[in-house]
């Protein structure tokens, strides 16, 4: 039996002819933050509203805790999100917003003010959604969404619009909720980012996973790491690479061996008598893999 948090199962969702979330499967555990990664139309967000029961779903199946949105108790207890950006009456205080979310999900109307400050709002409670900017726009949708203090996250976009410094304070924010034991499901298109937070993966393209695993499995799976190396005499360097096996590839006044780890290279050119001027590891990046898992794959 699954001890997920997150439970999908075959899950499709057709729009009249249209296929927009094609038999899509995947867990997300307690404890990790996973990274749903796709272009624009490829089924992230509606995958993210169908589990929560804004679409319907064709087929399949998707559980929080075991059981499918609409029959948690106490939906907003157990599962936070914020789908299809964030939307705010522009006229309403950021302290309204949370206040009429906290009492339609039965909220104690202190946590309101105890989650404006947590997402750095604090001094920002009066003032008019109207005025704020993308970035605080998304801090008080996450105020929102953990104003339950729920175990699950469904996120979509959560660093869009922020700073460097609003980034680096996402990342360290939703570390710590995953560290307390939190299952967080993140789509984004910041890919660099992701790398950095998340702990698994999952790609999707024209509404099917096609990818999915740590970075470092993914990494592995395209090829893995490739070595960077520079020499007094490349061209001599190059031939002995080559005769024990390894691909080698001039890139930028210096060779790209693919098929060798350091050591190997290292011992490489010493057999050849070659003094080497560089020599490191070139992890290939989440972006690079992104882009060859979904070439072609946008949907109109």
């Amino acid at each position: 039996m699954s001890t997920a948090a997150v439970e999908v199962r075959g899950l499709t969702k057709r729009f009249g002819t249209q296929t927009a979330v094609d038999d899509v499967s995947f867990d997300v555990p307690a404890g990790r933050i996973v990274g749903f990664l796709g272009p624009n139309g490829a089924g992230k967000s509606t995958t993210l509203r169908t589990i929560i029961g804004l679409n319907a779903a064709t087929a399949g199946t998707a559980l929080i805790h075991g059981q499918p949105f609409a029959e948690l108790a106490r939906p907003a207890q157990t599962v936070g999100s914020v789908v299809d950006g964030v939307g705010f009456h522009p006229g309403r205080r950021a302290i309204d917003e949370l206040q009429i979310a906290a009492a339609a999900a039965g909220i104690p109307e202190d946590r309101c003010r105890e989650m404006l400050g947590v997402v750095g709002l604090a001094e920002a409670e009066r003032k008019r959604v109207g005025r704020f900017s993308l970035g605080m726009k998304q801090r008080l949708g996450l105020a929102v969404a953990m104003l339950g203090d729920p175990r699950v996250l469904l996120l979509d976009e959560p660093a869009n619009g922020l700073d460097p410094e609003g980034i680096q304070w996402v990342r360290a924010f939703l570390r710590y909720l995953a560290d307390d034991g939190r299952a967080i499901l993140v789509s984004s298109h910041l890919l660099g980012e992701v790398a950095r937070l998340v702990d698994d993966v999952l790609v999707i393209r024209q509404g099917r996973i096609v990818a999915s695993g740590t970075v470092a499995e993914l990494t592995a799976a395209a090829g893995g790491a490739a070595v960077r190396v520079a020499s007094v005499d490349d061209t001599a360097l190059t031939a002995a690479l080559e005769q024990g096996g390894a691909t080698v590839t001039p890139v930028d006044g210096a060779l790209q061996v693919q098929g060798m780890d350091p050591g190997q290279v290292g011992a490489a050119a010493l057999s050849a008598g070659v003094a080497l001027t560089e020599l490191r590891t070139l992890d290939p990046e989440l972006e690079d893999i992104f882009l060859d898992l979904t070439a072609g794959g946008e949907i109109a």
